[in-house]
């Protein structure tokens, strides 16, 4: 009987919790909603451009530094596989404590991850910098994109969405082109530095405005969970790497890696309050279109960090030039990421998609056969015409993932959709760079790597196709 009345009043706590949730668009303030939706939206973007920045500063840093490229390439690697494990833990912390509290706590660890880059003496403390930023950064997106959803009504999500996603597209685009600038005005460690007021200014601005809008609820957090996603994740990713120096260690990672997420699976589908609702992928419209944005964001990270290493080592551009051909695209991309949100709102997402796949085919051309005496121009606008693509496909497949979802769901489906896709970003960054790596000739090397990102191109053109033949909006 009193387990009973228990499952009962914890049944109850979850009608009103869900109920609080969705009565969260109606009731809030409009000027606070506009408060919390730039102070996001700006934090998000310093934290995603941060993701990005040192791909211009790698080869400088790994001159400097005296490190190989393949161990230098994990300040981007390692900074993408910390979110892709502590994203997880984000549905968790969003429901256990107040929101007031997770995003200061968040912006304050991405300020001490910056102060210790600021100070970092030899590429460890670096590494290390980079890594506690990473973590602040895998709960911010998250918590971005579920606090936007529940405090904006059902009819504008396609906008808010587009909102968030020119943010996740277009702080990782132009972080090369601002990085390459910094670098070789005032050197790497001003990355940083940089960095550091601006997030000083959010928190202070956060922590005299940012309010609680809705009640914690008692969740107990699966340490084991939280362990068997971080080892299970890391060495699968680093498995990678291995590859290329040692084959029988990074099967062994790998293999090893696979069997500790499958244990985290596993648990995750015992538990009552699970670290990460992964049942939400039997979702047929949230597991096919969080793969079309895995496939986008993949091309967008391997093609942002292919092309400065192309123009820096074959090339011999500066960094600040090898920035600059990424910047019209970053560009071309927040332009067409700023429209997509209400042409999905008004049209769908089927020629949306559709027509960013094949203009991220079409650019392939170029990027296929890229030699050190093609004109720079032309790399811009292959890399542009790329990024156009990308931002047609990218905020329209997070809006399509999350279609049929709960409002309850939505925490946990959006730490589902960007754990994964920063997992496989990480993966895509890994991959291209120890491909390009494997012939003798860096340029036959990154012809391969690039090839890479058609196939990853046509997958999500499959995929896609796939889905909708599918889907009940087909015909709507």
């Amino acid at each position: 009987m009193q387990m009973h009345l228990l499952l009962n009043a914890d049944a109850c706590n979850l009608e009103r919790g869900i109920e609080n949730m969705a009565n969260i668009s109606k009731t809030i303030n409009p000027k606070l909603r506009t408060t919390i939706t730039v102070l996001l939206l700006l934090s998000s973007f310093i934290s995603l451009a941060s993701q990005t920045m040192m791909v211009t500063a790698l080869p400088v840093i790994q001159r400097e530094m005296h490190v190989s490229l393949t161990l230098a390439q994990w300040l981007t690697t390692g900074y993408t596989l910390i979110i892709g494990v502590v994203t997880p833990l984000s549905s968790n912390m969003y429901e256990k404590f107040r929101n007031r509290s997770v995003f200061l706590g968040t912006i304050g660890t991405f300020v001490i991850g910056t102060l210790i880059g600021c100070v970092a003496h030899n590429f460890w403390f670096l590494l290390l910098a980079r890594l506690v930023q990473a973590c602040a950064g895998g709960i911010l997106m998250s918590f971005q994109m579920t606090t936007m959803i529940s405090i904006y009504p059902m009819e504008k999500r396609g906008t808010i969405l587009g909102m968030s996603g020119l943010v996740i597209a277009f702080g990782p685009a132009i972080g090369p082109t601002l990085s390459g600038i910094i670098v070789n005005s005032l050197g790497w460690r001003y990355i940083f530095i940089l960095v550091l007021p601006l997030m000083l200014l959010v928190l202070l601005i956060g922590f005299a405005t940012f309010p609680n809008f809705k009640e914690p609820r008692e969740l107990k957090i699966d340490v084991l969970s939280v362990f068997l996603s971080l080892i299970g994740a890391a060495l699968t990713l680093a498995s990678l790497t291995f590859f290329q120096t040692d084959i029988a260690l990074g099967f062994v990672m790998l293999v090893v890696g696979l069997v500790i997420l499958t244990l985290f699976i596993k648990r995750q589908l015992k538990l009552k309050d699970p670290m990460l609702n992964v049942r939400i992928v039997a979702n047929p419209a949230f597991r096919r279109m969080t793969l079309v944005g895995i496939f986008a964001f993949m091309i967008l990270l391997g093609t942002e960090q292919m092309v400065p290493i192309f123009a820096q080592n074959a090339s011999h551009v500066s960094s600040t030039v090898s920035g600059m051909i990424l910047l019209p695209g970053a560009i071309a991309n927040a332009l067409s990421a700023a429209i997509v949100g209400r042409l999905y709102d008004r049209f769908g997402p089927k020629y949306l998609i559709t027509t960013g796949g094949i203009l991220m085919l079409l650019a392939s051309i170029p990027l296929v056969s890229l030699k050190p005496t093609t004109p720079l121009w032309i790399v811009t606008v292959a890399y542009m015409v790329r990024m156009i693509g990308n931002a047609l496909v990218f905020s329209p497949a997070m809006s399509e993932a999350f279609i049929e979802l709960d409002q309850a769901e939505i925490s946990h489906a959006t730490a589902l959709n960007n754990s994964i896709r920063q997992a496989f970003g990480a993966t895509s960054i890994t991959l291209l760079i120890v491909v390009s790596g494997i012939p003798a000739s860096f340029i036959t090397g990154f012809h391969a790597a690039m090839w890479l990102t058609v196939v990853f191109a046509v997958l999500l053109l499959a995929t896609f196709a796939r889905y909708w033949q599918g889907s009940s909006r087909r015909n709507s």
